[in-house]
């Protein structure tokens, strides 16, 4: 069975994704470091250390093929494609094999100018529009016949 699994420390469309899933009678899964409370009913939790790369890891070890997950990392969504997963982020937009590797060196380009110290652009702050496209893009996913 498809699942849904949420990389959660950050995540602002948790409640979204379990009202979204409880429709379509899909589990979730929401993984989250120990520093963060996460308690939704209905809704598996899994702590993991607070430690860099520890959530990323348990949602790799964790995805099958068909699944979806709800992240913001390009890093993860990466390797969930790698496993034929479906992976969205929380403002909607879905990753593919399409766009990834653009997102990938867009990424490693504004890292390395920050530690040239050149001021780079943070996200725009989430709105609720980035909330309507999520739910919407989301239900689209769930609705895929993988």
């Amino acid at each position: 069975m498809r699942k849904i699994i949420v990389d959660g420390d950050a995540c602002p469309v948790k409640q979204e994704i379990a009202s979204v899933a409880a429709e379509h009678a899909m589990p979730v899964i929401i993984i989250a470091s120990i520093a963060h409370e996460i308690e939704i009913p209905g809704i598996e939790t899994v702590r993991v250390d607070n430690i860099p790369q520890a959530a990323d890891i348990a949602v790799t070890n964790r995805v099958k093929k068909g699944d979806i997950v709800v992240t913001q990392d390009y890093g993860l969504a990466s390797l969930v494609l790698g496993k034929k997963a479906f992976c969205i982020s929380p403002r909607g937009h879905i990753y593919t094999e399409d766009n990834i590797d653009s997102l990938l060196l867009q990424r490693h380009i504004s890292s390395k100018e920050r530690k040239a110290g050149i001021k780079t652009k943070g996200p725009k702050a989430f709105s609720h529009e980035d909330r309507k496209r999520f739910i919407s893009r989301f239900s689209q996913l769930i609705e895929i016949d993988y």
